[in-house]
């Protein structure tokens, strides 16, 4: 799978090119917003070493998974629509501790697919959701300044 992110009109060209080198029949998928960022990522991970650090009895696996699972796979049926379709086929009908257990060993995509919004939706929902269970996460602006001084 090809991703691309337009931001300006050049990018359109080059979009055309790949699209036109393609063997056809292709599908072509438009989302509305940019990739979530590496520094997203880097904080979302860190909040998984957080949680399962203080809490004790899940391992950063678990603690992925179980966000995956509680906080992006909803933002995501929500809000794309070949995500929903195909969540919905494969994946609702299971118990909810075999959809766990996909979530942790088979590495469905799930924040890859996101947008910067939904992202950041995820990462709320992950403060609130940890922050209630007495989970001291990683502020993100200590660690912005903590990267600018590596």
């Amino acid at each position: 799978m090809t991703t691309r992110v337009i931001r300006d009109p050049n990018d359109i060209a080059g979009l055309a090119r790949l699209l036109s080198a393609r063997k056809l029949p292709v599908t072509v998928t438009i989302t509305a917003g940019a990739s979530r960022t590496d520094r997203q990522n880097r904080l979302m991970h860190r909040w998984f070493d957080d949680v399962s650090k203080q809490l004790g009895d899940m391992t950063r696996e678990e603690v992925r998974a179980y966000c995956k699972l509680h906080f992006g796979v909803p933002i995501l049926r929500a809000e794309n629509e070949a995500f929903k379709l195909a969540y919905d086929a494969v994946m609702l009908h299971l118990p909810y501790e075999a959809k766990l257990a996909f979530m942790q060993h088979m590495q469905l995509p799930v924040t890859s697919l996101m947008t910067v919004k939904q992202q950041t939706a995820m990462l709320d929902e992950m403060a609130k959701h940890w922050s209630a269970q007495g989970v001291r996460l990683t502020d993100p602006e200590a660690m912005r300044y903590e990267e600018e001084f590596k």
